[in-house]
């Protein structure tokens, strides 16, 4: 079983910083990629930003100089820094990973976290 837990969200001012975090635990054998969707309401979920096991990162236009995606291999672990938040971020935000599972299956398995709420309010 492969799970996704997902920290750090919560309310905080326009302009303010959040840190969230994402472990993967469980029987996996590699992490090819994880990274950060957000949902609001009425919208459809939408890519943040995306880290590979290489190191390579893909962000969104909206997200771009204000947050910033980084990976500890050795925990399993993404984190997103977001910083000079907006009211406009205010969404669910969720943890995906593309895992292998074993040594001898080349496919990739996609999984998703919980979700964790980060509301952007004065």
């Amino acid at each position: 079983q492969v799970q996704l837990v997902e920290s750090g969200g919560g309310l905080v001012q326009p302009g303010g910083s959040l840190r969230l975090s994402c472990a993967a635990s469980g029987s996996i054998f590699s992490i090819e990629a994880m990274g950060w969707y957000r949902q609001a309401p009425g919208k459809q979920r939408e890519l943040v930003a995306l880290i590979t096991s290489g190191g390579s990162t893909n962000y969104a236009d909206s997200v771009k100089g204000r947050f910033t995606i980084s990976g500890d291999n050795a925990k399993n672990t993404v984190y997103l820094q977001m910083n000079s938040l907006k009211p406009e971020d205010t969404a669910v935000y969720y943890c995906s990973a593309d895992l292998r599972l074993g040594l001898y299956d080349p496919n990739e398995y996609g999984y998703w976290g919980q979700g964790t709420q980060v509301t952007v309010s004065s």
